[in-house]
């Protein structure tokens, strides 16, 4: 019995420790969460924006959240659809390919939409500014590095110029 009981104990140890490990946030960019949806670059002090760029950065934020999310909410009953199609004894595989295609497009049209909507914000930033965004995001890791599209491997490892 004593056995058994420090055994449970050790075991519910281990899992109340490991859940907190898992317990990040493991998003994207700024504050996590789907792709098209960015964080508020308003609150980052070392920008110094004025307050007209902060309330045409925040207008043009709630603009952007406002149509990428009928996009959202269509991705997400998709990946629910085909997980479900996964789930299945039977695959259909013609199913699959076809939601597959359709959510990679639907990723596409929020990609398109949050490189415009990042465009616009840097059109409102200055110069300078838009220098210590890229700065900021490179120290905190939410860009691929300094030689990003400068240069790119194929799949045979091979050096191609980017973009």
């Amino acid at each position: 019995m004593r056995k058994m009981t420090f055994t449970i104990a050790a075991i519910l140890f281990t899992f109340f420790l490991f859940s907190s490990a898992f317990a990040a946030d493991w998003g994207r960019g700024h504050g996590g969460g789907p792709p098209g949806k960015e964080g508020d670059i308003t609150t980052i002090p070392d920008l110094e924006l004025t307050d007209e760029q902060i309330l045409q950065i925040r207008n043009l934020r709630e603009a952007h959240l406002r149509d990428i999310r009928p996009l959202q909410d269509k991705v997400n009953s998709k990946r629910k659809e085909l997980k479900a199609l996964w789930l299945k004894t039977t695959l259909d595989q013609d199913k699959i390919t076809a939601l597959q295609t359709e959510l990679g497009k639907m990723r596409d049209m929020m990609q398109d939409k949050m490189i415009d909507y990042r465009q616009a914000i840097f059109r409102i930033m200055t110069p300078e500014q838009q220098n210590k965004l890229e700065t900021i995001g490179r120290q905190r890791g939410f860009s691929p590095g300094p030689r990003w599209g400068k240069k790119r491997r194929d799949n045979q490892g091979t050096a191609n110029q980017g973009n």
